[in-house]
């Protein structure tokens, strides 16, 4: 709690990022009214109105759409990084093992990988698997694979220097037991901030294949979705826009801002 209250950044993600993860849970047995249920009679009202955040277009409730939502954006997002972090950490682990033919192939492919955005990637897999949160969680951890592989060969070809590490190659442990007990464990701190940075990015590319019609499909609610279907009333419901816009913003900033607390905790060499 002390390390908390000397770091603001650290302790405004950490309640953000709460925050949203309990709204997100908490819509999975609750919302204020079915998200999905339409009341023509009541389309288009006003916050305060009907409901806390109003209602679209059919008469849907708002709020109870972002509470839903916010569970199918951060979940998509949750599980792709968490295959994108493990598939890219296994590899980069491997080639800083290597080295030599196997690094060189390797970053060659993850330059091919970056030369691919994940909504093109999204796009060419809709086109042969149709669209969904399937295609949306491979496109996004397609990305995330030549990252956590960057990262992680980064990272271990320094803990390979160390002396500790010599040590053990001259004990003669093998290098997939010098893996795991020593550059593992030594690596973790830098892969659990990228993941927390990364995961605020798949949720900003998981709005943006919703809007493209990319991600789940209706009727369920997604805050990508959410921003396509409020463009035709944006002049006479500006709020249909804009609850949705927020959400992705708060949940980004926060996500970002928690991993940059956690940076700085982790890190040696900061100061308190």
């Amino acid at each position: 709690m002390r390390q908390l209250l000397r770091r603001p950044v650290l302790l405004a993600g950490l309640v953000v990022t709460l925050f949203l993860f309990l709204v997100a849970l908490l819509s999975l047995v609750w919302t204020p009214y079915p998200p999905s249920k339409m009341n023509i009679v009541h389309k288009l009202k006003p916050p305060f109105e009907f409901g806390l955040l109003g209602t679209d277009q059919f008469g849907r409730d708002v709020a109870s759409a972002l509470m839903v939502g916010a569970w199918n954006s951060l979940s998509t997002a949750l599980l792709a990084v968490a295959i994108g972090a493990t598939i890219g950490t296994a590899v980069g682990t491997v080639v800083a093992m290597r080295r030599g033919w196997v690094e060189q192939i390797v970053m060659r492919g993850c330059d091919i990988i970056f030369a691919v955005p994940p909504i093109l990637s999204a796009m060419m897999l809709g086109a042969f698997i149709g669209s969904g949160r399937f295609t949306a969680v491979i496109a996004i951890a397609t990305f995330m694979v030549p990252v956590f592989a960057r990262l992680t060969l980064a990272a271990a070809r320094q803990i390979w220097t160390r002396d500790y590490v010599a040590a053990a190659v001259g004990m003669g442990r093998s290098k997939l037991k010098i893996t795991f007990v020593h550059i593992l464990p030594n690596i973790s701190n830098q892969i659990i901030v990228q993941v927390t940075i990364q995961l605020g990015l798949a949720i900003l590319t998981e709005a943006g294949l919703s809007y493209l019609g990319l991600g789940m499909p209706p009727p369920n609610p997604t805050w990508g979705r959410m921003l396509a279907d409020s463009q035709t009333f944006l002049g006479q419901a500006p709020w249909l826009a804009l609850m949705p816009g927020l959400a992705i913003a708060i949940a980004v900033l926060g996500l970002n801002m928690l991993g940059d607390g956690l940076r700085d905790l982790l890190d040696p060499r900061s100061t308190p």
